[in-house]
């Protein structure tokens, strides 16, 4: 399962997001975190519909979406979606 977090070089809650993330890669065995920045790749972005950074997407192994947040989740929210991606 991947954690994708889409941000910005100014994104202040960016900053609390990547720390939840941290934390869920922590607790979940097996989990990745990548981040990918808007600017650097517009037509990634683009492509998936990302309007505000941050914005976190969950998938599971099989690369499908299960979870999308725009803003800052709560670790509870990162936790049940990877528990819904296993």
């Amino acid at each position: 399962m991947e954690f994708t977090l889409y941000t910005s070089a100014f994104c202040e809650p960016c900053v609390q997001t990547r720390a939840v993330l941290a934390e869920a890669k922590r607790l979940v065995p097996g989990a990745t975190v990548r981040e990918i920045d808007v600017a650097g790749e517009p037509e990634q972005a683009e492509a998936l519909l990302i309007r505000n950074t941050p914005t976190v997407i969950i998938t599971n192994g099989a690369g499908t979406e299960v979870f999308r947040a725009a803003g800052v989740p709560t670790l509870s929210q990162v936790l049940v979606a990877a528990a819904k991606a296993l």
